[in-house]
């Protein structure tokens, strides 16, 4: 378990003090970082138990007119699971157009 939250599909509008005091509900909040213009933060609580109790109360609940999404922060740098995404169905081949 983390003391580190993500936080997405953030209202843009939302702000870090807004966001500080929805999960100062579930315990002491130590640091809440939004990225502007990205649509998602992170919230650091001070205990396990308040971010976890936090993660099972507001996953899923609208705040500021958005559905958010409340998660453990992964390290960075970590990948997503399901691998590497890849586009297309397999070696890029050249196709000839001809000029008429």
């Amino acid at each position: 378990m983390s003391l580190k939250l993500y936080v997405g599909n953030l209202n843009y509008k939302t702000t870090e003090d807004r966001l500080k005091e929805l999960f100062s509900q579930y315990g002491e909040v130590t640091s809440v970082n939004i990225l502007q213009g990205r649509g998602f933060g992170f919230v650091e609580m001070s205990t396990e138990e308040g971010a976890q109790e936090a993660k099972d109360k507001l996953n899923g609940t609208e705040f500021d007119g958005r559905k958010i999404i409340v998660n453990d922060a992964r390290p960075k740098g970590e990948k997503r699971s399901g691998g590497e995404r890849r586009f297309g169905s397999g070696p890029q081949q050249r196709r000839n157009f001809r000029k008429f």
